[in-house]
């Protein structure tokens, strides 16, 4: 180090050189509100999400595509500044410089945190315009016998509460849209919340949560929010959010009301909210169960909970909306289905033995079959093609296949997880937490308590990948 340096003073992403053992580091120069500069000054709300048949226009996706690119570039950076501020608490003697690199690190791993959530919510978005480039061919719905019966008999009954779970791209959304749709032939109103789309600043005070839930729904109904009549300082959250649904939304209609939370997995770390909102949800599914005018209100309420893993914090039994109502694990498409939706796209000339051969490759995974058969109607390319080149760069899932790599590279503990699973010719027993978190990626399939690769596309992909 040049002897003009200040040992105390480290460039904004660079702390190899700072001064540990005796030297803090500058929280003025190392700021978290300045990722690497301010060329990572990233601006979430100019984003859309398309809906119906729209398509999202190629200049907004190159928009959306290069905002991720940056966030990328800040989650590096900043995952680099926390591991060596990680590094440094634990060099460090000096108890008073020590209790300043824990304040630091807490500031700094929000600031992480915080880049991961949005890059959690363009990524969805992405989707969303990817999926819609082929909409005309993944619009089409493959039922599941009898889960869409069971959802519209239990959606249908007085306080009904159901839950739909399976890992991302699986089609639980789709089954929700079909579920509503069903609702609404029936009269109910029906609200959605989809988490996923939420600000971090929502995310992180109970309050706002509750009262941005609030004002949603009475935004799907219509309504005029009116939180300040009916949310009232005196009652605690939980009461208040309780009597605005009791009061106000519930009490305007004998029409019963759907209210669907979609990727309910996101408020899993935020510890804050999680627990209380999961109380509250299981105080509204257990007041319908009065005989009393209460009861009679909150019978018009049913619940559709929508996550992709069950690696969710602990919660006392009675406390949980997680152990009752109907629980539906969405599965993958049967050689049938898959054979139903070919012909529905009219690739009906493909034999049985062909699309066989494809889910050898990536299984019934409802959107991997979906893409190969739009690429295969559009004959962009040939089976044996499709095949032989899925699972490289040039492959027609590559960018699915990359946005799955960077998951385990910002995350060491699933990508060292994962690299055992691909590696090996046996299922593999993981931490439980890593286990579900890759099951709630698609990653794997779990045999008892033990790991195996989702599909041989992933076994093939990543046993290269990872290094």
């Amino acid at each position: 180090m040049p002897e003009s340096e200040d040992p105390k003073q480290v460039s904004n992403n660079d702390l190899r050189n700072s001064q540990f053992g005796g030297g803090f580091i500058n929280a003025e120069i190392v700021n978290a509100g300045r990722i690497g500069g301010d060329i990572y000054n990233i601006h979430l709300g100019q984003q859309t999400v398309t809906s119906g048949n729209s398509i999202q226009s190629q200049n907004q996706r190159q928009r959306s595509q290069s905002e991720k690119d940056s966030l990328e570039k800040a989650y590096s950076l900043q995952s680099q500044k926390v591991a060596n501020l990680r590094t440094a608490l634990v060099l460090e003697t000096d108890v008073s410089r020590k209790f300043q690199y824990e304040h630091q690190l807490q500031s700094e791993e929000r600031t992480l945190k915080e880049l991961g959530d949005k890059l959690n919510v363009i990524e969805q978005q992405l989707q969303v315009a990817e999926n819609s480039g082929l909409r005309a061919d993944t619009s089409i719905y493959i039922e599941r016998p009898p889960i869409e019966d069971k959802c519209y008999k239990a959606i249908v009954q007085p306080g009904a509460l159901i839950r739909l779970k399976a890992p991302q791209r699986m089609g639980k959304t789709l089954l929700l849209e079909k579920t509503l749709d069903y609702a609404r032939q029936q009269g109910y109103q029906t609200a959605k919340l989809d988490l996923q789309l939420a600000d971090v600043d929502i995310l992180t005070n109970l309050k706002t949560f509750l009262q941005w839930l609030c004002v949603d729904v009475a935004d799907s109904l219509e309504l005029e929010p009116q939180l300040e009549k009916h949310w009232q300082e005196v009652f605690g959250l939980n009461k208040n959010c309780t009597r605005y649904f009791q009061k106000y939304l519930l009490s305007l209609t004998d029409t019963p009301l759907v209210l669907a939370i979609d990727n309910f997995e996101r408020l899993f770390e935020y510890a804050e909210i999680f627990p209380q909102f999961c109380l509250l949800l299981r105080g509204w599914y257990e007041a319908a169960k009065q005989g009393d005018k209460i009861g009679n209100i909150w019978k018009k309420l049913r619940l559709v909970v929508v996550h992709s893993t069950e690696s969710y914090p602990s919660l006392d039994s009675n406390h949980s909306p997680f152990n009752v109502g109907l629980a539906i694990d969405l599965p993958e498409f049967n050689l049938q289905q898959v054979t139903t939706l070919a012909k529905q796209q009219d690739l009906g000339l493909l034999k049985e033995q062909d699309l066989a051969q494809l889910m050898e490759l990536v299984g019934g995974h409802p959107y991997l079959v979906q893409s190969a058969i739009a690429h295969l109607k559009s004959q962009q390319v040939t089976l044996e093609e499709l095949l032989r080149l899925a699972p490289t760069e040039q492959g027609i899932f590559s960018d699915h296949l990359r946005q799955q790599l960077w998951h385990l590279q910002h995350n060491p503990q699933l990508e060292l997880g994962y690299k055992k699973v691909v590696r090996a010719n046996a299922p593999v027993r993981l931490d439980t937490e890593v286990a579900f978190k890759l099951y709630s990626l698609g990653l794997i399939k779990l045999s008892s308590n033990d790991c195996v690769p989702s599909y041989d596309l992933y076994r093939q992909y990543f046993s290269t990948r990872l290094g």
